[in-house]
Order: structure tokens, then sequence, then C-alpha cells
């Protein structure tokens, strides 16, 4: 096998990608051309959801949506521990308060009980949303939540899970993303992610009247459609029947958060090849998961979780390092010296001194003991079951375990 460094994730940028992007270069449009439109058009159409709204990152679009959803001071969010800080950060952004969730310590994701002990320690009326995490690729159980959490808002943080698909409650596989108990999701399109635009999010949901506030939030809250002009005399010029062409109006405080057509082309292209390069995800973790499961009791793959049929936007290796008599800092600067990258997903955000100082949160059992065993190993499409076989060799002499 060729030395080189894996890392734990990572981009597969091809020649057609380049062509794409190549070609709005050549073009006239730049940004708020139409490539945005025929990216979004795809993506949902790939998600099977109505509505798709690019923007310029994950993070932009939870604050899109703690925006449009009215969210702010005096509501509750209910966010799992164990995530990336932008999923409780985004309730913050709008002045609402957020409320974390313990996590199943084998899958690392929230469950129903999980739901109701944090609902328990706010009081009644408060709790407005809940932002649930599709993490690693797995799907939470959306349509378990959405009959625990009637009348809340409820987005799906699917950064890490494009591509896979959840049972829906007639039994039928819906792609997550098509929304089809939750009011809208998240995508993060960076470049570890299971598509790639460089820096990227989309949204998507069936709510047309949300897609609208969505839009014009991501836009500066400008509105340009003349009937839902507010201040007429200045849309119209005197003795002029037509609004004047330059006019727009600010209906709402809205942000820069668009995403432009060099990202939306490399999007579109890369779209093309998501199916592929989901199922090349699932066979090296399925390679993975036959080899962990050889190195003895203290080291495990992560689990599957039921009902779902994940993307694999990580591969969790579960490893009792104190049982081995090993740290995981030091197994991490041992695999990186022989060419391995890994990372931890994630440190608990209820630990953060931000969060810490903020809120009193109660111990969190299932998010301590995910986070001590969890290690994200290299998963990317331009890998091969060679490599996936290298990097499980290694982690065992590391360990000291398997044969």
């Amino acid at each position: 096998m060729e030395e080189t460094f894996l890392p734990y994730g990572r981009q597969v940028i091809d020649d057609e990608d380049i062509a794409a992007v190549v070609d709005v270069l050549r073009g006239d449009w730049l940004t708020t051309g139409p490539m945005v439109e025929a990216y979004e058009t795809a993506f949902a159409a790939e998600v099977d959801a109505v509505h798709a709204i690019a923007c310029s990152s994950g993070t932009a679009g939870l604050h899109l949506l703690a925006v449009a959803s009215g969210l702010g001071p005096g509501d509750v969010v209910v966010v799992p521990t164990v995530t990336f800080l932008a999923t409780a950060n985004a309730a913050r952004y709008v002045g609402a308060e957020v409320v974390f969730t313990d996590v199943d310590p084998d899958t690392g994701l929230m469950r129903v009980d999980d739901f109701h002990d944090a609902v328990a320690r706010v009081p009644p009326g408060q709790v407005k949303a809940v932002f649930p995490v599709h993490l690693n690729g797995h799907c939470v159980d959306v349509t378990a939540l959405r009959n625990v959490s009637d009348g809340l808002f409820l987005a799906e943080d699917a950064c890490h899970a494009l591509g896979g698909g959840q049972y829906t409650l007639n039994g039928a596989m819906a792609p997550i993303g098509a929304c089809s108990a939750s009011d809208a999701a998240m995508f993060s399109t960076h470049p570890v992610k299971a598509i790639a635009t460089g820096e990227g999010g989309m949204l998507t949901t069936n709510n047309t009247d949300l897609a609208e506030r969505l839009r014009v939030t991501r836009n500066h809250g400008l509105v340009r459609i003349p009937d839902r002009f507010r201040n007429l005399e200045m849309a119209y010029e005197r003795g002029d029947n037509e609004v004047a062409p330059w006019y727009y109006e600010m209906h709402t405080l809205g942000f820069n958060y668009r995403l432009n057509d060099l990202q939306c082309a490399l999007g579109l292209s890369q779209l093309r090849r998501l199916r592929g390069f989901v199922q090349t995800r699932r066979r090296l973790r399925d390679r993975y998961d036959f080899l962990l499961r050889g190195l003895g009791p203290h080291v495990e793959p992560l689990s599957v979780a039921p009902g779902c049929e994940p993307a694999w936007h990580l591969s969790v290796a579960l490893i009792d390092f104190a049982s081995l008599g090993a740290t995981r800092s030091a197994v991490m600067r041992e695999l990186r010296a022989r060419g391995i990258g890994s990372q931890v997903h994630y440190l608990p955000v209820h630990q953060q001194p931000y969060y810490r100082e903020r809120y009193t949160t109660p111990d969190l059992p299932g998010a301590a003991r995910y986070y001590e065993r969890c290690l994200s190993l290299p998963l990317y499409p331009a890998m091969t079951e060679v490599d996936v076989d290298h990097v499980v060799e290694v982690l065992a002499e590391v360990l000291s375990v398997g044969e």
C-alpha cells in the first residue's frame, strides 16, 4: 500500500467538479445567479422535500431556523449534549435558552426518555423547540420525538446524515431531509461531509411559509415581491403604474447567509455522485465493523440504531481506554505518527465553560460514557478496504489488542 496520511475525513473532488466551477467563472454570474436555484432544486428532489434553501454554512442554517421559527428570549430549546457547538449556539443567537439531554451511550443519539428528562427540568410552557442530531450518519427516531413533542418546532440537525434514511410511521423508508415528521432539516456541506461546497449548508422543509421566511432572512430580510410591498409611495414613482425597477423593502432583520454560484456549481456536481459516495462509505464501514469486532472485548464498532439506514459520515470505534491501560490522547498521537488521523466527536456541549457557567446541568451518564470511549477513524469515499485493514491493524498494534 502506498504510504500516505489518512485523515479522519476529507473531500473527494474530480475533474467534473472542477469543470463545473470553471464554467461559472467563465459565465456572467458568480453569486445570486442560476446555479443557486439549480442546486436547490436538485437537492430537494434528492431528499424528497418540497423546498431546499442553500446557505453559507450549517451553522448559518441553524441560526436561520431559530430566527424563522420565532424563537427568542423566554423560550427553551432541547438539544442533545453530544453534538457540535452550533446546535446549541443557534438558540443562544436569538436569545433563547438551552436544556441539554443525555444520549444513548452506544450510539450518541438522543432518545425519547432523554427528551422527557430534559423537559422535566424546565418550567412548564417554556420549551418551544427541539433540535435532535443525526450523529455520525445515524438517525434519531424523529417520528417518536414528534409523537411526544406536539406543538414544538422540530428541526433535524442532519449535517452528518445526507444520503441516509429513516423509517416512517407507515413503515416506508424516507430520505433524511424529507421532513416526514419534522418541520425542517439542516445539512452541512463542509469538506468532510457527504458532499462538499467548501463551506456551506442546506435547509429542507415542506412548509412553504417557513421556506419563504428562511429565504428572506438569508438575504438581509429583503423583499422584492410587489404584492408584499408596504411603502407604496416609494415603490411607485408619481404617475407610473409599475414598481420602480430598483425598489426593495426590508421587513425583518436578516443576514448575508447566501451561498454563491461557484459553491452551488460544486455542490450540484457533487450531488450527482452522492449515492455512490454513500454506498462506498457503507461498504468501508461494514469492513470496519467486521474487523473491530475481532479486537477483543474492549473495542467495538458503534451500534446501529434501529429504524435507520445510516449514511456513515463517521466511522466511530468505542474503546474502553481505561481497561486497556491507555489514554485516548496517547493513542491518537501514536496513530498520527503512523500516518492515521483520528478525532473525537464530540465533547459534551454542556461541559463547555460558557454553558457550565450559564446552566446547572445534572450528570448525563450516557453522554459521559459515549464521550469517554468514542474515537473517529478515517472514512471517506477515496479510501479502499485495504486502507481500512491498515487502520485497524495499526490501531490493534497501538492498543496491544487482537491476535
